[in-house]
């Protein structure tokens, strides 16, 4: 089933030039649009934005990197071959790929890792995140890279790491550091631009 689904998904795909080009996009560049985003929240002045995304902000780049440790360690455990590497026939690679491990998909998981933690603290960045990070794992299907099953077990690891560093213990150490650190960036972003901190 995990096959076929892969295979329906792959051959639609590639008979369809548009998405095609869009969804190999995405499945090549997608880290760079989430680090990009993350920068924003995390450099818009408190003022205008809300401490809750910085807070996320730190919390996501803390629960990527934990979930993608973890996906490390899946991969070293279990070399499960590519779709194109185990059905080279039947597979339309849309992408250049190395042969590395399938599963789990490491864009899935640091996707849903930055997306979740998002959620947990605004409901519209984390909604068009979590959105975005679907879109994400659908793409690395689409283009032959993973299968459904790589990307649903991305999913749920980078879920569980974003939950594990919502629970109180992590999250008040994690939100000290983002208050910190936001502060010092705010204090001398407002040196250099003539505005004290907390101005409007």
């Amino acid at each position: 089933m995990d096959y076929d689904i892969f295979k329906s998904i792959n051959d639609f795909t590639s008979r369809h030039d548009g998405i095609e080009d869009i969804l190999s996009f995405i499945a090549q560049d997608a880290h760079y649009i989430f680090v990009a985003l993350l920068t924003a929240l995390f450099l818009v002045p408190t003022r205008w934005g809300s401490p809750n995304l910085r807070r996320g902000v730190v919390a996501a780049a803390v629960a990527a990197g934990v979930a993608l440790l973890v996906a490390h360690g899946i991969t070293i455990l279990w070399d499960r071959p590519r779709p194109f590497v185990a059905h080279p026939h039947y597979t339309h690679l849309l992408i250049s790929h190395g042969t590395d491990p399938s599963f789990p998909s490491d864009h899935a998981t640091g996707a849903f890792a930055i997306a979740v933690s998002l959620l947990l603290r605004s409901r519209r960045v984390g909604w068009f995140a979590l959105a975005f990070a679907v879109v994400v794992a659908f793409a690395r299907v689409a283009v032959g890279v993973h299968y459904p099953s790589d990307v649903l077990g991305g999913a749920l690891i980078g879920t569980a790491a974003a939950l594990l560093v919502w629970q109180p213990p992590v999250r008040s150490r994690l939100d000290r550091l983002s208050d910190t650190v936001g502060y010092q960036y705010e204090r001398v972003a407002g040196r250099a631009l003539g505005t004290p901190v907390g101005a409007s």
